[in-house]
């Protein structure tokens, strides 16, 4: 078992944090949230060792954030016999060595997306956390939205009718200042693709969590901005804005579309859609949206409204269109957070959410966390867009067993 049970029942677990920017924030807040926000569960998360290259951050991590010991080298978080669980919040380019070395230590961990550069190295670390068999979580923070998961209910239950078609798009101004500094993520050899890899992935995680897999693709990408002035790596962040600086090309899209067909032994049951993605945009600040289409209904949601969704049922009688369902205790895990409807949800609340399946799962409960096999196949969707963008051809997408998206699990509870 991981983590150890004290003389109160309480299981305790050694947490350790291997990048300490904004994401690892995120995550360290998140474990601490646990005992407040389930104390049903009696999970009790322990900061115990964080690593940055940065020593300032490292000294944030144990001053700050509560970590009671810190290192400049990631290897000295996953050898503390103390650490029972990792977050890895690095930059994509160190997702595969971490992760990685994470499961050859035996050390269950929660990665953040798209996991690597590319499905190369996604591959890499399932097929290292497979042989070491710990458990795997990863950072599709989104689909655990309370809105999300109860448009998921709808399309699992046949609510909404056959579904028909599908459009989803993450458009994201956070590159759209053209002095915006050219940090790694802009850089291929750090980060793999751009808004493909870093957007497109979270709309195909959530497009494949509601609906069902995607099998076959067309790709378009595009890069706006072709230079932006150089950041040095570790100094500041992506939305740092850099006047008269030196310019450095962009070497990947900043933006990405795709046409997709979905399975047709899945919820979606063969439904076609079109997914887009931008990271410089002007208007929408993070606007995760979808919009889900069906034989007697429709659902749409968008995550500046997070707290809402849009809900149509049925053809005709005095209520056609679109009625605004505002969060409530039957939409996910809204009901650990507020206490009536109408209350509202927030980013970091997501995150909660997010390290309360890891940990569950990490302690033997249910399996409701997105796994290392789902990144891989929402990062398979993403090679084949990119492929597809070059070639101007479809392509087929690569099943992965075990990559279920939960599926089974709820058609299993709408049949009981």
């Amino acid at each position: 078992m991981v983590g150890h049970i004290n003389d109160k029942g309480v299981t305790e677990l050694g947490v350790g944090l291997i990048s300490v920017g904004w994401m690892g924030k995120l995550h360290s807040r998140a474990y601490q949230a646990i005992p407040l926000v389930y104390p049903e569960l009696n999970l009790r998360p322990r900061l115990v060792h964080a690593a940055d290259t940065a020593p300032d951050r490292v000294d944030y991590a144990r001053e700050v954030l509560g970590y009671s010991r810190g290192s400049t080298d990631y290897r000295d978080v996953l050898a503390d016999p103390e650490v029972d669980v990792v977050s890895i919040c690095a930059p994509n380019l160190l997702h595969r060595e971490i992760g990685v070395a994470a499961a050859k230590a035996g050390k269950a961990f929660w990665i953040e997306k798209p996991v690597g550069r590319d499905a190369v190295d996604t591959a890499a670390v399932a097929a290292a956390a497979d042989a070491a068999g710990v458990t795997t979580s990863i950072g599709y923070n989104y689909r655990h939205a309370p809105a999300v998961e109860r448009i998921r209910e709808l399309v699992a239950n046949g609510e909404l009718g056959r579904i028909t078609n599908v459009r989803a798009v993450f458009f994201n101004g956070y590159a759209s200042e053209p002095n915006g500094a050219l940090s790694w993520r802009f850089k291929r050899d750090l980060a793999g693709s751009g808004a493909l890899g870093d957007l497109l992935s979270h709309v195909v995680d959530l497009m494949q969590y509601v609906v069902g897999p995607i099998t076959d693709v067309s790709g378009l990408l595009s890069t706006v901005h072709q230079q932006r002035p150089i950041l040095p790596m570790g100094q500041a962040t992506h939305f740092a804005v850099i006047e008269d600086g030196e310019l450095g090309d962009v070497e990947n899209d900043d933006y990405a579309a795709a046409l997709v067909r979905f399975s047709a032994d899945s919820p979606g049951a063969g439904a076609v859609g079109t997914l887009e993605a931008s990271r410089v945009i002007v208007g929408p600040q993070c606007g995760l949206a979808f919009e889900i289409y069906g034989t007697e209904g429709s659902a749409s949601w968008n995550f500046e409204q997070m707290n809402e969704l849009k809900l149509a049922l049925g053809r005709t009688g005095p209520n056609q269109g679109y009625t605004t369902i505002l969060g409530n205790a039957s939409q996910g895990e809204y009901a650990a957070f507020q206490p009536g409807p109408g209350n509202s949800l927030g980013y970091d609340d997501l995150k909660v959410v997010e390290a309360k399946k890891f940990l569950v799962a990490v302690t033997g409960g249910e399996q409701r966390n997105s796994t290392i096999q789902e990144a891989l196949a929402d990062a398979e969707v993403i090679a084949a867009t990119a492929a597809s963008a070059v070639d101007g051809q479809w392509h087929q997408v690569p099943r992965v067993p075990g990559a279920t998206f939960g599926h089974e699990t709820v058609q299993a509870a709408s049949d009981a």
